[in-house]
């Protein structure tokens, strides 16, 4: 991981993934994630902001906490999800501030992206 410093601020997200390579095919499609290898059971990513890791350290653990992404243009991000093979799982809704839907990526971690009104 990269060091951050921040404080209180969120430093690094990590899933646990069963196969690295379809992970980082699936988010650098669909959110232009860069990654840095680390060995073949660790790779971190990062989104230009914030840095996070995929690891096949463990089984994956779907659920936990909610991860939000945010996209400028929620329709083209949902098309390019559902072209890499992220299942919606909650359609776009409305909300004070902004719309938002809910996925699956690959190894079933539930994910939601916004957009402003």
């Amino acid at each position: 991981m990269g060091v951050r410093g921040q404080d209180r601020q969120i430093d690094n997200i990590e899933f646990n993934v069963t196969d690295i390579a379809r992970s980082k095919a699936f988010y650098g499609q669909v959110f232009g994630w860069t990654f840095t290898d680390y060995g073949p059971t660790y790779c971190e990513f990062s989104d230009g902001r914030l840095t996070g890791g995929l690891t096949t350290g463990e089984p994956p653990r779907p659920g936990g906490p909610l991860v939000i992404l945010y996209a400028d243009d929620l329709a083209a991000t949902q098309a390019r999800l559902e072209a890499a093979g992220g299942k919606v799982i909650r359609p776009t809704f409305s909300f004070p501030g902004g719309r938002r839907f809910h996925f699956k990526d690959p190894d079933g971690y539930e994910l939601a992206v916004w957009s402003a009104a």
